[in-house]
């Protein structure tokens, strides 16, 4: 079986502010599986670490008012060329992100409240038919 995951997950120090989401039950679930890590942020060239973005009446933008949208959306199509002919047999992702929020995403006003919604590369797998699970549900 191969495995999409964000790099986050795996313990890479690629999130927004330097740090990572490294999970034991996504680590578990992965035992034995081939891995394929994706980081839409890092791919697009955005630094570790980076001003938070967050999907603002449908644009990605950052919390300083700068519009990042074109650069990730460039890079997620790029990700999703790339991963075409690998073969993935499902995504793992973490939750709430702009890029990889599977049900859920930061509602654009940088509070820190919820809404429902995909960030763009979760929703790009699953136009695309990919089985996308959130990191929450492993």
């Amino acid at each position: 079986m191969k495995v999409l995951v964000s790099a986050c997950l795996l313990g890479r120090n690629c999130k927004y502010n330097g740090g990572n989401n490294y999970s034991e039950k996504v680590a578990e679930f992965l035992r034995g599986k081939e891995i394929v890590e994706y980081c839409p942020e890092v791919m697009a060239g955005m630094g570790i670490p980076r001003t938070p973005i967050e999907i603002v009446d449908g644009v990605l933008m950052d919390r300083e008012g700068n519009n990042v949208d074109e650069a990730l959306r460039r890079t997620v199509d790029r990700a999703m060329e790339e991963i075409r002919g690998l073969g993935i047999d499902c995504a793992v992702l973490q939750s709430r992100s702009p890029t990889c929020g599977v049900r859920q995403v930061y509602d654009g006003t940088f509070s820190g409240k919820l809404i429902d919604g995909q960030g763009v590369f979760a929703k790009a797998l699953m136009d695309a038919g990919y089985e996308v699970i959130d990191a929450g549900d492993v």
